[in-house]
């Protein structure tokens, strides 16, 4: 997942992000055995008229729950309703968590389910807090978006890696950091904040794990 930094962040959190790469989505947890690859994104499954959200149960028994932006980032929650009904991320875990940044996951070993699509950005849809569920990338590759299957969770806001400037003008994400964000924490914040902090390059042991991702419509 690529983060490049602003020159307006602030000094804690570029000592932070340059401790963390550029392209971290190339780094696989290496935490799945089964592979799961598809040869093309899925096509759309979802209904935008429902009111979507996902239940994350975790093996230690946590549980949280995040509403789908679906009329903002309808592809994006496609993408990731197809995945979570495909299985795609039970066993996962949580492989790259960042104090006071964030928790990256929906990683099975292979960096990808097999495909890459588009970004999704919407003016409403903003790292404005914490909580927020956004699509981890590698930037742009040829031109062309490397959204997949891996997500982070927000610990806080961090507006630098929208896909619109703070004049809502659209970035060129060929030379900065764009992100889709597709979602938000509604409870269980505790238990997302709870994950254990975890740097894959000198962990000695596997991240927090998921358990299930449930897809319920209202």
């Amino acid at each position: 997942m690529r983060f490049s930094i602003p020159i307006a962040t602030p000094i804690s959190i570029l000592v932070l992000m340059a401790l963390f790469l550029v392209y971290m989505s190339c780094e696989t947890s290496q935490e799945s055995s089964e592979v799961k690859s598809y040869a093309n994104p899925p096509s759309m499954v979802i209904d935008t008229t429902q009111d979507l959200s996902a239940v994350f149960e975790m093996e230690d028994g946590g549980q949280f729950t995040i509403d789908l932006y679906e009329k903002l980032a309808p592809n994006t929650v496609n993408n990731f309703v197809f995945l979570a009904n495909e299985n795609y991320y039970n066993g996962t875990t949580f492989h790259r968590v960042i104090d006071g940044f964030m928790a990256q996951g929906g990683d099975r070993g292979t960096g990808s389910p097999g495909y890459y699509f588009e970004n999704e950005f919407h003016v409403d849809a903003r790292h404005d807090s914490a909580g927020v569920l956004s699509m981890a990338n590698k930037g742009l590759v040829d031109g062309k978006a490397t959204n997949s299957s891996q997500f982070f969770i927000t610990f806080s806001a961090t507006e630098f890696l929208d896909g619109f400037d703070a004049n809502d003008q659209p970035k060129d994400c060929a030379l900065d950091s764009c992100h889709s964000v597709f979602g938000k924490v509604v409870s269980g914040m505790d238990v997302v904040t709870g994950i254990s902090r975890r740097d894959p390059s000198s962990a000695t042991k596997l991240g927090d794990a998921i358990k299930t991702v449930t897809i319920k419509s209202d």
